[in-house]
């Protein structure tokens, strides 16, 4: 708690400090929190307006008024802090992801923190921080956003809910209702790092070489895509169940089936063997920073070219086709010649990995 004395308040202390129930009840803590650490690293024109909402231009595209996309997501992930990144970075990567594969340009963040008494500023600034690099790389500002201190035990030291507008030009429509037999299946890289690298560190596991979270913001990979004016019908990050859900999801959406080749898709030896060990399918394991795109099937080599000339999809392939199915199958010719059908996850492999 901030001590005031004739009208002193003593800095936060962000090294030995803990958030406690001041720090949420409206008062001089509070607003000294929000001043000291967030509106420090997050600052910028809109979120200093300081008031209970943002004022934002509207949207133009070419001159003329375009479409809005919003998306929002809470992020509760264990542990904290993971090779690759943590819940502040991930937050950021999460949605504006959802924002960018719909085609939209992402604008503006807003974030919602709820912080868990007791829980060390330390902590809580590196999450910030992280959060504003994050934010500053994708060009995606957080203009506006909220904290809650919940009573100790009554949390898990903080959870983030972050909220994503963009801006979407009139004539794109992409969709997982849009897929069409033909079509080609493109994954931007290799699956698998995000899940694994949470499930190794919350089970203290090592491995010859160290295995990080792919966590990263696609919105500039997509708009090099967009730009090549390909033929694109979907546009989705194989996040929470993996590249099996995720197809799984436009198959059904679109009253298709997929063909998907095992010796297209690339998983990382040190993934693949942590996967071996602890008995989990690499096409059901979360990515927080890799895409699927469907596209015509013509326009295939166009994508992936623009695709592998960006740093995020360096090694995009073309994993698969779509095809006519009137059972909405996604299956897999295996590295042996045979066939099994890739389905959605029957459990939770992997609890809380965002």
């Amino acid at each position: 708690m901030a001590e005031v004395k004739r009208g002193y308040v003593r800095p936060l202390d962000l090294k030995h400090g803990r958030v406690d129930l001041t720090h949420g009840s409206g008062g001089r803590a509070m607003v000294q929190l929000i001043a000291e650490l967030f509106t420090r690293h997050l600052g910028n024109q809109y979120l200093g307006q300081g008031n209970d909402g943002a004022v934002l231009p509207a949207p133009m595209l070419d001159g003329k008024p375009a479409r809005l996309v919003m998306s929002t997501d809470s992020h509760v992930v264990s542990p904290l802090f993971f090779p690759g990144g943590d819940i502040g970075s991930l937050s950021v990567h999460g949605t504006v992801n959802d924002v960018a594969v719909m085609g939209a340009t992402p604008l503006y963040l807003a974030a919602g923190f709820i912080l868990e008494e007791g829980f060390a500023l330390s902590d809580l600034a590196r999450i910030v921080e992280s959060m504003a690099r994050a934010a500053r790389a994708a060009g995606v500002p957080v203009v506006t956003g909220d904290t809650k201190v919940v009573e100790r035990g009554k949390g898990d030291g903080v959870f983030i809910n972050t909220t994503a507008v963009g801006v979407l030009p009139d004539g794109l429509e992409l969709g997982g209702s849009r897929a069409r037999p033909g079509d080609a299946v493109l994954l931007s890289g290799s699956i698998g790092d995000h899940g694994v690298a949470i499930m190794s560190k919350r089970e203290n596991l090592s491995f010859e070489a160290p295995i990080v979270s792919d966590s990263a913001a696609l919105n500039g990979l997509i708009a090099r895509m967009l730009g090549t004016k390909a033929d694109i019908r979907c546009l989705r990050d194989p996040t929470r169940g993996g590249l099996a859900a995720t197809l799984n999801e436009i198959a059904g959406q679109s009253g298709v089936g997929m063909m998907l080749q095992e010796k297209a898709i690339a998983v990382k030896p040190v993934v693949a063997a942590a996967c071996e060990l602890l008995g989990l399918d690499p096409l059901n394991v979360a990515n927080e920073g890799k895409l699927i795109a469907i596209c015509a099937s013509a326009d295939a080599p166009l994508l992936l070219a623009a695709m592998r000339a960006h740093p995020l999809g360096q090694d995009a392939a073309q994993i698969g086709q779509v095809m006519a199915d009137p059972h909405h199958f996604v299956q897999l010719t295996t590295a042996f010649g045979g066939r099994r059908i890739v389905d959605w996850l029957a459990g939770d492999q992997l609890p809380r990995i965002c």
